[in-house]
């Protein structure tokens, strides 16, 4: 099961994806209006302090193609899309993440045989907002052809419950990992978080 902790903020965090094994680290760019939102500076520190197991996503929506290019110039090992992907989308060689919040799952049928496309991400109503959806309307995902990753309300207390009942390849978590009513990432609900993931894991195979 893999594990993404997105929205870091500060190098100083990626020690606590470091500890305790994590995959992939969530940078949010190009989104000035957003709270979590970094300059490519910043993401270029804290990708810097990630171990190398540790593979940098940059989040952001509706990008420019130009913006586009300027991520994969920086070095970043993925990158997630929510809303539209620009035309030319298919020339860029970082692999890309396709976001679909919750209403928008019909639509992942068209993205199935998408070139450079390599999974999917899908999400709550309001991304970033904390809130979980519904998670019987996955039920059918067993047939996509893509790995995807469950976002949006995940928490330490509910991950294991959400794996059970969605089977995801992996899990995405920002809010349920931050520190209570001051923002940033909280080391030890990611170590909770993580004990979880594998804890439910380990059930399930």
């Amino acid at each position: 099961m893999k594990i993404k902790i997105c929205g870091l903020t500060h190098p100083r965090e990626a020690e606590f994806l470091n500890r305790n094994g994590v995959d992939y680290a969530g940078m949010v760019v190009f989104l000035p209006d957003r709270r979590r939102n970094v300059s490519l500076e910043t993401a270029g520190e804290i990708r810097h302090a990630l171990a190398p197991a540790v593979k940098s996503v940059a989040v952001t929506i509706s990008p420019s193609l130009d913006q586009l290019k300027i991520l994969e110039q920086e070095g970043f090992d993925r990158i997630q899309i929510h809303g539209r992907v620009p035309e030319g989308y298919e020339f860029i060689s970082v692999p890309l993440w396709k976001a679909f919040q919750e209403g928008q799952f019909t639509e992942l049928g068209s993205w199935q045989d998408a070139c450079g496309v390599t999974g999917f991400v899908l999400d709550a109503a309001s991304p970033g907002s904390g809130k979980a959806f519904d998670w019987s309307l996955l039920k059918d995902m067993g047939s996509l052809q893509k790995p995807f990753f469950l976002s949006g309300g995940l928490s330490p207390d509910n991950v294991g419950e959400a794996i059970a009942a969605v089977h995801p390849y992996g899990v995405d978590v920002s809010t349920g990992v931050e520190k209570d009513g001051m923002g940033g990432k909280d080391g030890a609900k990611i170590g909770r978080f993580v004990q979880a993931v594998r804890d439910a894991s380990g059930k399930s195979t």
